[in-house]
């Protein structure tokens, strides 16, 4: 089910306790769609669906040109709407829709599909809506919209810029509007948007849940008796909730008649030159949020305070400018930039204006889930009980990439204590990341969409055709007409159409890249604790971690010395949980090199069940010593070679140093039947021969083998 029905009435929007910069940002947008929906970040549990779909019921009603599947408006139908031209006729009032985008989706199911067949026999557009058109004046919310594939994104994204939707399939061409508010949530845990997409959402808020416990008791109270009479729970907040309901309809009138002063637009214009936002996007969704800030606040003016919340939910997003940058804003440098860019407009909404209403019913009023409007401070919160008030979203400022540790002991990090065995150092910095060359899984996969192996994907270069197996996906055209032609005389064609059956259909055949498995096994023992070796060592792993995110890998990371191996960061997509987990990664002790290719071998296992289609990478990071136990380097290889002989593709970076080396770790590549690689070769940049895959070490072995 993708589209909300109200049998069971929604949580109302005005009982959600606390979360007052979630819901001024969702309120906003139902004054102003133009500001361009919202993002909502926040850890698992903290009633992110839970507000989003309170929404809905809030939004003004709408009217549609009677049985047009694209919501038409009466008054303004689209001129070149599928279902149109529209002649005057039945009307129909109903409620804004909610539409929910799954994440497991086709791109049929988004955007719709065109029957080929008849477009091809008959040269009809028979377009069957996706639920861009059954958003269409309505919410349309991803849920964990982080885990969507990459070209559902950029649909999705697309339409919503343009307000409109093209579906293109063999030169036939539909297009149908598509304007919503899009609200997308997500847990920054299980990965993050790519920043070019994180600037296409007009406003972003940070959730977490309340640490008060009296604001938790409140929150667990109002939702049991919720669970235990909806009904008469929603009876409790109605009044609340058309007060709020009314309060956005009249916020929704004026806002064309607030003014945006030159003062406002020049200290809007420094905050995103101040914060180094790139493109101008950033100053237009400021710009259209402050005047939605001053329509909600019944002024036809914005003021200074409009643009300093505006700031604050428009910017932290755009600020990142690699994925371990946390977002966030310097609150004392936006303060610093709106005082030194202040000014009064001449003409601007003065004091002479009059005091909004009161809460007795007037723009201004709350009731216990209208949110105030901003006033000294932030947007104030509903009444709640005593302690359920949240605290200003908190800053976050980005973090400054670690300095490369110098040979000075006095320029050394500061030792962080650590429990751990006798002879454990503390953790070092990482040294400056770098661009890494591409590791590939050698051979064609089929797994999720992605920028590093060889794949079967639904979108690349056509290399060839195929019986579609299920619904057609996309169109193999000449090898259709060529499947056809032979019986078009048995199926007595008498005109120019081509007679085409479902068996003539051929889908095209496409490759082109995937994501990986990328399974991190780190010694961190103490013939790696030397403190610059360790530093290089970690700028390599934080390198492959950047690499990952840009190729829309998941990556996991496990680390072994002492005795045994542990699970340090299980299989994610957040390359920022493993950027954690490294800079905390103290050294010392015994090297189990066997324990950490064994613990490899059962989480690949493990991941293999959950899901078959995506094909692993092991890297290796070790200088190839192993002690400790009874026959640790005979153990370490019979431990290499149960891998092998599963096909899993690896790759060892070769961490030793020194004018004497050993070549341990090119053995332990060999028993792999992977490639070794030092720590310069890694480099995109490096002069030294790099094998771009590992396909010729495996190759190479074969034929040893076979010779």
């Amino acid at each position: 089910m993708t589209t909300v029905h109200n049998t069971t009435p929604q949580y109302p929007f005005t009982a959600v306790v606390g979360m007052a910069d979630l819901r001024l940002a969702l309120l906003l947008n139902a004054v102003s769609p133009a500001v361009g929906g919202v993002l909502v970040r926040g850890e698992k549990g903290t009633a992110k669906s839970t507000a989003v779909r309170a929404l809905s019921a809030l939004m003004p009603a709408v009217d549609v040109v009677g049985g047009c599947r694209f919501a038409c408006a009466p008054a303004a139908p689209d001129p070149g709407c599928p279902d149109g031209p529209h002649e005057p006729g039945a009307v129909e009032h109903r409620p804004t829709r909610m539409v929910e985008l799954p994440v497991g989706a086709s791109e049929d199911r988004l955007v719709g599909a065109l029957d080929i067949e008849r477009a091809l026999s008959e040269g009809v557009k028979a377009f069957e809506p996706g639920l861009l058109a059954d958003a269409h004046r309505g919410i349309l919310y991803v849920d964990e919209v982080n885990l969507l594939h990459d070209h559902l994104v950029d649909l999705l994204l697309d339409a919503a810029a343009m307000g409109a939707s093209y579906v293109e399939r063999e030169g036939v061409s539909v297009r149908h509007a598509a304007r919503f508010l899009l609200v997308g949530t997500m847990n920054p845990e299980e990965g993050e948007l790519r920043p070019q997409l994180l600037d296409r959402f007009g406003l972003t808020v940070e959730v977490a849940a309340s640490r008060e416990p009296e604001q938790r008791v409140e929150v667990v109270r109002r939702r049991l008796a919720y669970d235990a009479d909806p009904a008469g729970f929603a009876a409790r907040w109605a009044a609340e909730e058309e007060a709020l309901r009314g309060r956005i309809a009249a916020a929704r009138e004026l806002l064309p008649d607030v003014v945006l002063g030159d003062a406002a637009l020049r200290q809007i214009a420094a905050t995103c030159a101040a914060f180094e936002v790139d493109g101008m996007r950033a100053d237009i969704v400021m710009a259209r949020t402050a005047t939605a800030l001053a329509a909600w606040a019944g002024r036809t003016g914005v003021e200074e305070e409009d643009v300093r919340q505006a700031a604050l939910l428009a910017l932290p997003h755009r600020r990142r400018r690699n994925p371990f940058d946390a977002p966030g804003l310097d609150e004392d440098k936006l303060d610093r930039t709106l005082e030194e860019f202040g000014g009064a407009d001449e003409g601007a909404d003065g004091e002479d204006d009059p005091e909004p209403d009161g809460p007795d019913g007037g723009p201004d009023g709350g009731g216990p889930g209208g949110a105030p409007p901003p006033k000294e401070g932030g947007p104030q919160e509903s009444p709640q009980p005593p302690g359920a008030e949240l605290p200003h979203q908190q800053e976050h400022q980005a973090p400054q990439a670690p300095e490369a540790p110098q040979e000075s002991e006095q320029s050394e990090p500061e030792p962080r204590p650590q429990a751990g065995a006798a002879g454990e150092k503390p953790a070092v910095g990482a040294a400056e990341p770098f661009r890494t060359r591409r590791l590939d899984v050698p051979g064609l996969g089929e797994g999720a969409d992605g920028r590093r192996s060889r794949a079967r994907t639904a979108h690349g270069r056509t290399t060839g055709a195929r019986r579609p197996r299920g619904a057609l996906g996309k169109l193999h055209l000449a090898a259709t007409v060529q499947a056809a032609a032979p019986h078009q005389h048995a199926r007595g064609r008498r005109g120019s159409g081509l007679v085409v059956r479902r068996d003539d259909l051929r889908e095209a055949v496409r490759e082109g890249r995937e994501g990986n498995l990328v399974l991190f096994v780190v010694d961190a023992s103490g013939s790696m604790a030397a403190r610059k070796r360790m530093s290089a060592v970690k700028g390599a792993v934080l390198s492959l971690l950047l690499d990952a995110y840009q190729r829309r890998d998941k990556i996991g990371m496990i680390t072994f010395r002492g005795a045994g191996a542990d699970l340090a960061l299980p299989p994610t997509s957040s390359v920022e949980a493993g950027a954690a987990r490294l800079e905390q990664l103290p050294t010392g002790g015994r090297t189990p090199l066997s324990e950490g290719l064994l613990r490899a071998h059962e989480v690949l296992r493990v991941e293999r069940m959950r899901d078959a289609s995506r094909r692993p990478l092991l890297v290796v990071v070790t200088d190839g010593r192993a002690t400790g136990g009874p026959e640790p380097v005979a153990r370490a290889a019979r431990a290499a070679r149960l891998l092998a002989a599963e096909g899993t593709a690896s790759v060892v970076v070769d961490c030793e140093a020194g004018p004497v080396r050993l070549g341990l770790a090119g053995e332990l590549a060999r028993e792999l039947q992977g490639t070794a690689v030092t720590l310069d070769e890694l480099r995109a940049d490096s002069v030294s021969a790099l094998v771009r895959t590992v396909q010729g070490n495996r190759t190479d072995h074969a034929n040893r083998k076979a010779a």
